[in-house]
C-alpha cells in the first residue's frame, strides 16, 4: 500500500473516530465542562477531632481540582460550599468460621452531604454509604489492622466519587438548570 494512502486513510479514520466521540457526548476528563455551582467550592467538614485532614476531604479536594474547580480555603472565597457531615465508620461481622470466630469483616463508611451555592440549597442532606468485606486471620492482627486502615481510605475515595457523581447529575440535569463555567464566561 503506497505510504500517502495509508496516512490518508489512518487520518480518515481518526478524524471519524474524533467525529463519533464528540457526536456521543463523551469527554476527556479535563474537559468536562465543570457546572458553575463547582467553579469554586469550599469543602465543610462537620467532624467532633481530627489531627489531619480526613481522607473523603482529601479524595473531595483532587477530584475537583482534577476536574477544574478551585477549592477555596474559607466559605468567603467560595460560590459553593459542600457540606459533609454524619462521617461513620462501622465493622461487622461477615463470616462466621467452624470454630464459632469471625473469619470476614464488612466495613461500612456512610456520610451524608449537601450543597449550598448563592446562599441557596441546591442539592439537599442525601447520604452515601459504601461497604467492602476482608477476611480475618487472629495469628495476623498487625496484617488485619493494615487492610483495614487501607480498605477505609479505598471506601472514603470511593465515596467521594460518589457525591461528585451526584452533584454532576443534579447541577447538569441535562444543563437546564446549572450553567457551565464555559457558558456563563469569566468571573
Amino acid at each position: 500500500m503506497n505510504s500517502s494512502v495509508f496516512r490518508w486513510l489512518l487520518a480518515s479514520v481518526a478524524v471519524m473516530l474524533a467525529a463519533f466521540l464528540g457526536g456521543c457526548g463523551f469527554h476527556l476528563p479535563s474537559q468536562t465542562p465543570v457546572p458553575l455551582a463547582l467553579q469554586s467550592v469550599y469543602i465543610d467538614v462537620a467532624s467532633r477531632y481530627h489531627v489531619e485532614v480526613p481522607p473523603l476531604e482529601r479524595a473531595l479536594a483532587k477530584r475537583l481540582r482534577r476536574r477544574g474547580s478551585r477549592v477555596v480555603s474559607s466559605p468567603g472565597q467560595a460560590r459553593s460550599i459542600l457540606r459533609i457531615s454524619n462521617l461513620t465508620k462501622s465493622r461487622e461481622t461477615a463470616a462466621i468460621g467452624s470454630n464459632g470466630r469471625a473469619v470476614e469483616f464488612r466495613l461500612v463508611t456512610s456520610v451524608t452531604f449537601e450543597l449550598e451555592s448563592g446562599g441557596k440549597v441546591v442539592l439537599p442532606p442525601q447520604t452515601q454509604s459504601a461497604s467492602s468485606e476482608y477476611s480475618f486471620n487472629a495469628t495476623q492482627i498487625l496484617a488485619a489492622e493494615q487492610e483495614e486502615a487501607r480498605l477505609e481510605k479505598y471506601l472514603q475515595g470511593e465515596l467521594a466519587e460518589m457525591i461528585l457523581l451526584r452533584l454532576d447529575a443534579q447541577l447538569s440535569d441535562g444543563g437546564r438548570h446549572a450553567p457551565t463555567a464555559a457558558a456563563a464566561g469569566p468571573d
